[in-house]
């Protein structure tokens, strides 16, 4: 497997999750880190031990001895930043949610097709134990068939503007931001829904111009029925609560839990259990809690590039979860229903 090296653009709080995931990568060393204010980067690289930092990213990136760069960058920069890189022949690691308009989304498709280098959107949830769990369960069969979905995201935001109060701005609407996470539980567990239709009010966060609370329902082509909410103004521990509803059997996980509920209409022919009634017995599965798991999210990246093999959570994926995502905040601005585009 080749060895990579990696530059980091970005020395932000999330920057030490991407330069400690490239430290334990099995293929990578982080060389150099790009951040617009200087003492942040020089910080990251003394801390991490990275040979070089810079405050222009295009210094970075013409450097000819990186091979890929991850982007821990607010979602407002996601795209012209991994443009850039793409275009100066790198492969990418974009932090999620892809970027904030379709459009967006198609550009930063087209530009890695163009170049032929690979580019990922870090879909955490899809390294989540406790997720990846379920998702083994549920294609098991051991519920049966999946007919209705539920996830969460319930994260109180009213601390965490973020530096500069990115978080805080009328573009980024709370379920594309931090709701994509469960939009893309959903996806990850039943596959694309076919059409929205959503309700947004906006009663914890009055000062912030978005919708604080999200709930929407989502319509799949096998019949399944999603519904995912969304919260940044709860007073309640941050949760990704979820549930799978089969036909044989449900499914109740969490990203901070370390077990997953399991019921089923029958899990045993022992006769000594004949007296009870089995789907009332819950089955407790230990699962670790690791509920933003960088470390496998950047191992797999760096192993697809060492690989020479396309990566997991391509643009396409991360584009489809954003497109979900905006086809809810239309639902809920225009009281209608809305189909979801995957053109892309």
């Amino acid at each position: 497997m080749k060895e990579l090296k990696l530059g980091v653009i970005g020395a932000g709080d999330f920057s030490t999750y991407h330069l400690d995931g490239i430290r334990k990568a099995p293929n990578a060393t982080a060389v150099a880190i790009c951040d617009l204010h200087e003492e942040k980067a020089k910080a990251q690289a003394e801390k991490f031990y990275v040979p070089d930092y810079y405050t222009n990213h295009h210094e970075l990136l013409a450097r000819e001895d990186i091979d890929a760069v991850t982007l821990p960058l607010p979602d407002q920069v996601h795209k012209q930043i991994a443009i850039d890189a793409l275009r100066a022949g790198k492969h990418v690691l974009c932090e999620k949610p892809m970027a904030l308009s379709l459009d967006e989304c198609k550009e930063m498709i087209q530009v890695a097709r163009e170049t032929g280098k690979q580019l990922m959107v870090g879909q955490i949830g899809r390294y989540t134990p406790g997720f990846l769990q379920a998702k083994a369960l549920l294609d098991s069969g051991a519920i049966g068939e999946l007919f209705m979905i539920e996830s969460e995201y319930a994260h109180d935001y009213s601390a965490i503007g973020g530096q500069g109060g990115w978080r805080v701005t009328p573009e980024r609407e709370p379920i594309i931001g931090g709701g994509c996470h469960a939009v893309d539980l959903v996806r990850m567990m039943a596959g694309n829904p076919t059409e929205v239709s959503a309700y947004a009010n906006n009663k914890s966060l009055t000062d912030w111009p978005i919708h604080d609370c999200t709930l929407a329902i989502m319509r799949f082509p096998t019949g399944v029925i999603g519904k995912v909410m969304t919260s940044t103004g709860c007073k309640r521990n941050y949760t990704m609560r979820s549930l799978l509803y089969g036909t044989k059997g449900t499914i109740i996980f969490d990203n901070t839990s370390p077990v997953i509920s399991l019921f089923q209409e029958k899990f045993t022919d022992n006769k000594d259990f004949e007296p009870f009634n089995q789907q009332t017995l819950e089955i407790k599965i230990p699962v670790e809690v690791n509920n933003h798991n960088f470390t496998s999210e950047v191992a797999d990246f760096c192993k697809c590039i060492g690989e020479g093999r396309d990566v997991t959570t391509n643009g396409v994926e991360g584009a489809s979860t954003v497109s979900v995502c905006l086809s809810i905040v239309e639902s809920f601005k225009t009281g209608k229903s809305v189909s979801v585009d995957y053109n892309f």
